[in-house]
Parts: C-alpha cells; structure tokens; sequence
C-alpha cells in the first residue's frame, strides 16, 4: 500500500465547526467597512480639544468620552482584521483589511498625540477639582497611568511625529511574519505513517518523535531555511531593536528594557533578580540534561534531543473534545461559574481549532471588550503539550471574560505580566489531574516529565529569551553593530550556558534565536518566566486551600487593569518584587527532578 502523504489544508477546506465565529465582532465584509469609515471620520474631531482641556470640566469630560468610544471601535475593528489576518496571512482580502485598519489607528494615534501631554500639563490644582468631579471619577485609574509617563511624554508636535511612524515601525515584524508563516516552505519528512509536511506548527510533534534519525531530519532541514534568509532575518531583527533603543532614547528612558518595563510599573530588579535566580539553578538543570542523554542512550546529546518524553512506550491522543474534558474536569476547583463559562466557549465558537495554510503558528488568546475571547490553536490529537496550551488559552482568555464583567473599558485591559499567572495557573491543574488519574508508573514519569519540560521551557528557556534580549539591546546601545554573526554568537553562548556541557550544538543551532516571533515584542518573554513563578505558588495556595483562596485569586483575575502587576499579585498573595518565587519555581524544578529520577 502507498504511504499516504498528509497535507496542509487551504482555509476554505477548513469546516465552520472548528472555526472561531467572529460574527460578534462584525458579522458581515460590510459592517466592518462601514465602522472602518466612522472611525476615520471620527480622526478630524480630536483638534477640537486641542489647547482646551485646562479650560474646564465639560470640556475635558468630552475629551475622554470621545477617546473611550473611539478607542472602542478601534479596538474592534482592529481585533476583527487581526484575528482574519492571523487565520490566513496568504488571503490578500485580510491584507488588506489588516492594512486598512494598520493605516486609520495609525492616522487616529497621531491625530489625538497632543492629549496626553497636553493631561499633563493641566495645572495641578485643575487637574485636582476635575478628578473631584463624580463624571470623571470613572476615568481616574487611566488619569492616574497616563500622569505617570509625563516625565517620558514630548510636545504635542513631536508626539505627533512619533505617533506617525507606527505603520512604518511595525515593518520589521510584518516583514518576519510574512516570510517564515507564509513564504518560507520547508518541505516534507518521511515518517512510518507517511509523507507529513513540515511547517512551523508540524516542528514540536517532530520533535518529540522517538525515532531520532526523523527528529535530525526535521530539526536541520527547518533550520537549513533559516539558514538561507540568515542576513534578511538578521537585518529585520536589529530594526526592531534599533526601533526599541530609538524610542527609548527620544523618550528619555535610561534604556530600552527601563522603557519596556515603565509601563507595568515593575522595577528593573525584578528583571534582573529573575536573570539571577534562574542562574543559580542551572546545577540541577544541567543535572537534568546528565540523566536525559543517560536515558536516551546517546553518546552526545544534540539539540534535537531535549524535547523527545524520555519514558517510552508511551502515547496519547486525545481528540479536541477530550481535551476540553480534561481541562474543565481539571480546573473544577475554580467553581462551576469558571468551569461551565469556559467549556461552553472551548466547544462553542471561541477558538480556531486546527492548522491551515498561511494560518499563524502556535497560539494566542485574543480577549477584547465587545468580542468573545478568541482563542487561535494548532491543535494535534497526539501532541499532549496542545491539551496544555489549550487550558494555558482559556487561561486567558477567562482572564479577559472576567475583566471585561468588571471593569469599564478605560482600565479593562491586564497587563501581561498578570496574564501569564492566569494561564500558566491552568496547566498545573491539568498536570495535577492528570497524575491523579495516570493508570501505571510509567505514565507517572511521563507526565512528571512534561512537568518538568514545561517548568524548563517557560522558565528557563524564556529566562534565555530574556537575557539574550537583553545583551541585543546593550550591544546596540554601546555601539556594538548587531549583524548575523554577532547576534548569532550571543545567542550561542546563552545556550552553551543554559545547556552545559553536555550539549553538542549543531553549527545551525544557533539560528534558533532568529526565528522567535516574541523578540519582535522587546522585553517580553521574561514575563512568561515570573508568571510560572507566580503562578505555582497561587496554583498551590488554591490547591491546598479553601474556598476564600479561590476566591482571592478569582477577585484577582477580576481586578483586569485596576492595579499594577506588583500590587495585584501581592493581593493575591504571592510578591514578584522579591526573588523568592523564582527559587521556589526553581526549587519545585529540583523536587520533580528527584521524583523523576525515582521512578526512571
């Protein structure tokens, strides 16, 4: 019998019921484009408030509610052109679209850029009576965070400018989307069951293959396409950072990752404290590498080899239904409020279930105030990390169903220093479910080694992440040109450092910090990292708690964007000022190691 070659299916093979229904947003082409052409008509009445806003309360009252509607209907029909844009890139209809919208908030940014500056240079006393006004009271969170930034906010005509190039500065990162989702192809592999494609999302399940001669295979032949468009990735990157230092500096931010971090109000310790603690772990993560390429049976141990489940024998496949199963079972001690809210959208028409052509890798939640949150997956039946990744979404994107039943939009939106806490939260339920109910020790050692992977790939590899940002961002802010071979050679020594000696690199291996979508968002990945930290430690504390622990972590997710980060994970019981959950998160690492040793 012919092998059975699998392919990628185009977006209209793709059947409705495992589509997410934007309809919400806009059910029609035309109802978008007819909120598209309010909102640009809405740009020329924003001079109306110009040199105003000291003149009285009315006045400034209007100024924010024109702000609120607009920036509603702005985040609508963007959230709308965004989501089509990332179900299929290849579509020029979305292109456009996606362009269109890029385009207007580009033209709205600089046609309202004299507000927040003109906010702050309200006369103190003025500023005090309006705050005083019970009709502005609504907006005194928002007041508050844009008061803030008034020594980093130019003049009204440099805030224009720079508002301006936001199009033109979202280049570089349109420029890497476009080639490695949509232009670059990496061919097929030849497995047991057939000719399989390789593709961004296909990479992880052939990577955890047990036949390694399929895991080389795929591993060079993705990194030998990279290694073909080295200097256009390369040069696409250092813009982004070049862009990140330029801001910084414009805006006089001591450097780029102070820039990146003012906006949560977190402290550049907090950054640096990660960095620290995630070092001092590395004897028991080298450890683990020892007893993998032990178990493995490898004379070196590559590059290729670190994602593969060390027990073997063992296989899931759990249909997208079945996972939904998992994670609402999983998550019950949340409450049947949380439980039956997110099994209803998991099966109902939040989330984009499986990969298509030109479709985004990986996954997103897409939570906003007027849509459902929309949950972008890859999902594969046989990939047990796609059952994490699932409740890792609905994490957020119950975050984002709380927030938006809590709070007015003006300070609906968390940051994602909090929205990591939310979903990574998920997956320790799940893992713990699934240890409650693994029917051998063999499946005991399996899932304790995704704990373990999980525990590596969201804080130490993300660590990684963060610290080579952080070495991009000083190489170019001490005048250090970034080319190929320089950020390639940075990045080679985070892993040589991560990995330990142990590891043999492949000469491509390096490239692999060319191709993380992330970095194009300066600064953060590290927020993946302390969201583990604290996210084990409030996953323990509801765990091993009482109804009122669950309802102080509920009440924090409720909380939306009310508080900084800091202070709404202090209330909820857990401090990220302090180096102290990073060790535990690092310390939990330790334990399960000992665990899994055990039982292998």
């Amino acid at each position: 019998m012919d092998k059975e070659k699998i392919t990628i299916p185009v977006r209209s093979d793709v059947s409705t019921s495992d589509c997410w229904d934007l309809s919400k947003l806009y059910p029609t082409q035309e109802a978008w484009e007819k909120d598209l052409e309010i909102f640009k008509s809405a740009i020329p009445k924003a001079d109306t408030f110009k040199e105003k806003l000291s003149d009285n309360a009315d006045i400034f009252l209007n100024c924010l509610e024109f702000l609120k509607v607009n920036g509603l209907l702005g985040e609508r029909i963007g959230y709308f052109a965004m989501l089509k844009y990332s179900e299929d890139a290849g579509d020029s209809s979305n292109q456009a679209r996606y362009g269109m919208v890029m385009q207007a908030e580009t033209e709205f940014s600089a046609a309202i850029s004299f507000i927040d500056p003109e906010i702050q240079a309200i006369p103190e006393d003025i500023m005090n009576s309006y705050l005083q006004d019970s009709r502005i009271r609504e907006y005194s969170i928002m007041l508050q965070k844009i008061l803030r930034f008034k020594p980093h906010v130019l003049s009204a005509s440099e805030e224009k400018l720079l508002a301006l190039q936001a199009e033109a500065a979202s280049a570089p990162q349109k420029a890497f989307d476009a080639l490695t989702d949509v232009d670059l192809t990496f061919g097929t592999i030849e497995t047991p069951e057939g000719e399989k494609p390789l593709s961004q999302g296909s990479f992880p399940s052939f990577l955890i293959n047990p036949d390694r001669t399929i895991r080389e295979k795929a591993y060079n032949q993705l990194y030998s396409r990279y290694h073909e468009h080295r200097n256009t990735i390369a040069a696409l990157y250092a813009g982004s950072v070049q862009y990140d230092v330029y801001q910084a500096r414009v805006r006089n931010y001591s450097s780029a990752s102070a820039a990146a971090l003012f906006p949560d109000d977190v402290p550049e310790a907090v950054y640096k404290n990660l960095i620290s603690a995630v070092h001092d772990g590395f004897p028991a993560l080298h450890r683990y590498y020892t007893l993998r390429k032990k178990v493995l049976g490898v004379d070196t141990l590559r590059h290729y080899d670190v994602y593969v489940p060390l027990v073997k024998n063992i296989t899931t496949n759990y249909t997208y239904s079945e996972a939904v199963d998992i994670v609402t079972e999983a998550l019950a001690p949340l409450g049947e409020n949380y439980t039956s809210t997110l099994r209803a959208g998991l099966l109902g028409n939040w989330v984009d279930k499986y990969e298509n052509k030109g479709k985004r890798s990986g996954a997103f939640s897409a939570g906003s105030y007027c849509g459902e949150p929309y949950i972008l997956m890859n999902y594969k039946d046989t990939v047990l990390r796609d059952v994490f990744t699932l409740a890792h979404e609905g994490g957020h994107s119950m975050h984002s169903w709380y927030s938006v039943k809590n709070n007015p939009f003006q300070h609906y939106n968390y940051t994602i220093f909090e929205a990591e806490v939310a979903s990574t939260f998920n997956e320790q339920f799940v893992a713990k479910y699934l240890l409650e109910h693994a029917d051998s020790k063999d499946m005991k050692a399996y899932i304790i080694g995704k704990q373990l992977d999980d525990i590596i790939a969201t804080v130490f590899r993300q660590t990684m992440f963060a610290e080579y940002e952080q070495k991009t961002h000083q190489m170019y802010e001490s005048g250090v040109p970034l080319t190929v071979d320089s950020l390639r050679s940075a990045y080679r020594e985070l892993l040589e450092a991560y990995f330990g000696s142990e590891m043999v690199l492949e000469e491509v291996s390096d490239l692999e910090g060319l191709r993380i979508p992330h970095f194009y968002r300066a600064f953060y990945v590290y927020k993946y990292a302390t969201g583990l930290s604290a996210s084990l430690a409030l996953s323990k504390k509801v765990m091993d708690g009482d109804n009122s622990d669950r309802d102080t972590y509920l009440d924090f997710l409720k909380s939306g964007g009310s508080k900084f980060p800091i202070e709404s994970l202090k209330l909820a019981g857990v401090d990220m000022s302090s180096p102290k959950p990073v060790r535990d998160a690092v310390g939990i690492f330790t334990s399960l190691l000992e665990k899994y040793e055990e039982l292998l």
